[in-house]
């Protein structure tokens, strides 16, 4: 599924079985909320802390799918084509970046 492709369907989701989009500001926080459920999951089971037995079986891919999917839901409402979108922010990064990782001797 290209990125084009997954704004229609969320679209027609929403439109069809959620009925409506959530507010922006209501979308915002839901976001912030599905981003923290990725960070409890990496904090636990990549970094320092440990993992709790209740978030042992916690799905990492579908807590990034949730984060996806409101993120397509404020893009498609706020009028952000996201393959455009991230096309300039590539551009943006290979331009600034192009040799600032390479000479950077913690990445060594």
């Amino acid at each position: 599924m290209t990125i084009e492709q997954a704004q229609q369907t969320v679209d027609e989701w929403i439109n069809t079985t959620g009925v409506r989009y959530f507010n922006e500001l209501t979308n915002m926080a839901m976001l912030t909320e599905e981003v923290g459920e990725v960070a409890r999951i990496i904090a636990r089971r990549y970094g320092e802390q440990s993992e709790k037995e209740s978030d042992k079986n916690k799905d990492l891919g579908a807590e990034m799918a949730d984060v996806l999917f409101v993120l397509i839901c404020l893009a498609n409402q706020t009028g952000v084509d996201l393959t455009d979108a991230l096309k300039k922010n590539l551009e943006k990064k290979t331009l600034r970046d192009a040799d600032r990782h390479k000479n950077n001797p913690k990445l060594l």
